[in-house]
């Protein structure tokens, strides 16, 4: 099983770097064992970006990116950079990735590993076992649509000469069904269960996703199950009982509300990954950017206290969607699934029940460990 794969990293700023250089044994590892060779280049993004170039991501970093088959980023940002004028800040570099890959479905697991079931604020019987996917539409919606911004509030003689904030929700047809045929497609390899969340009963946007929603499911993927929820009782039934859902598409706004709502099912940010997709490319591999779901932390940067567990997920999802490595992501996820099980914890996963206290690069080196113990 041979295989050659082109890899773009930037571990971006705080703890970006250490939790990246976790990973680079991961790769390793399959590089010697599985017969992965992915050709690896790296550069900056964010802060660090700026700080040598004035940008947070230059031209030649976007056109690696654009050429690569995956991209794996470690995170952004961090209080040094809180003044800079906000077209330079570190975030426009990761929203000039996703905007500019046209990455349009963001794919956010949440899953419940045992291990840690009892670090959920909900109980454990709710939690156990829990695997849920999230997508959601990633480059249009509210955050997006025009007309947008503050302006005098001229037309409106009782507001005393005040200001009015306008932002515009907006979807195409299009749009929405090529989202929804992501979380189809994605369905038919898990349990085949799609929820379909919106807010038709108060926005004719929402209107619009649950009739084409319906219209794909209709047309080009019957065998899947699908239903539809408002997604202020979406938020509800994640915290009551989440087991009922596989995959949830939604859209942007709500997707963001309730992906970071499932984040707490599982207990810490330190574990959550996340993929960004886009439309195929000439190899027939999607334009994709993952990266762990945690910010940058720079009040422990250089600690070695960093948890890289939602880093090297996100590469287990770049063997899975982008290499096509399943198996490879199954053992990957396995193999973080008896570290855990063993008790070995990051600062982060340290509970009342205790654990093995160990750094970054001993938790990735336990990782390594397990893989070459499960294979």
């Amino acid at each position: 099983m041979s295989d050659r794969f082109s890899l773009l990293i930037l571990p971006g700023d705080g703890i970006g770097p250490e939790v990246m250089a976790e990973v680079r044994k991961v790769i390793d590892w399959f590089g010697d064992r599985r017969g992965l060779h992915i050709d690896v280049d790296e550069d900056l993004v964010g802060g660090c970006a700026y700080d040598a170039h004035g940008t947070p991501l230059t031209d030649a970093t976007m056109a690696k990116a654009q050429a690569a088959d995956a991209v794996l980023l470690g995170a952004v940002g961090g209080p040094a950079y809180d003044n800079l004028d906000f077209s330079v800040k570190p975030e426009r570099g990761l929203l000039r990735l996703r905007k500019e890959m046209d990455l349009y479905a963001n794919l956010r697991p949440a899953q419940c590993f045992d291990a840690l079931a009892d670090f959920s604020s909900l109980k454990r019987e709710v939690v156990a076992g829990l695997d849920i996917l999230i997508v959601r539409e990633l480059t249009s919606g509210v955050y997006f649509g025009e007309p947008r911004g503050i302006h005098p509030d001229d037309n409106n003689p009782d507001n005393e000469g005040g200001r009015v904030g306008i932002n515009t929700q907006r979807y195409t047809s299009g749009e929405i069904r090529r989202v929804a045929r992501a979380a189809f497609e994605l369905a038919r390899k898990r349990k085949n269960r799609v929820c379909s969340m919106e807010k038709a009963n108060v926005m004719e946007s929402g209107i619009l996703w649950r009739e084409e929603v319906q219209w794909v499911h209709d047309n080009e993927y019957p065998d899947v199950e699908l239903s539809h929820m408002y997604a202020d009782n979406g938020a509800m039934q994640l915290v009551r009982r989440p087991s009922q859902f596989d995959v949830i598409v939604t859209d942007n706004l709500f997707g963001d509300i309730l992906s970071d709502a499932a984040a707490m099912l599982t207990g810490s940010l330190g574990m959550l990954p996340s993929a960004s997709l886009g439309a195929p490319m000439e190899n027939g591999r999607p334009k994709a950017l993952y990266e762990p779901v945690h910010g940058s932390a720079p009040d422990i940067t250089g600690q070695g206290k960093a948890n890289p567990i939602a880093c090297i997920l996100s590469f287990a999802m770049a063997l899975r969607y982008s290499f096509d490595r399943g198996e490879d992501a199954n053992l990957l996820e396995r193999a973080v699934e008896q570290v855990l099980a063993d008790g070995v914890r990051t600062a982060d996963l340290m509970g009342a029940e205790g654990g093995t206290p160990v750094s970054t690069a001993e938790m990735g080196d336990r990782i390594v460990q397990a893989l070459g113990a499960l294979a």
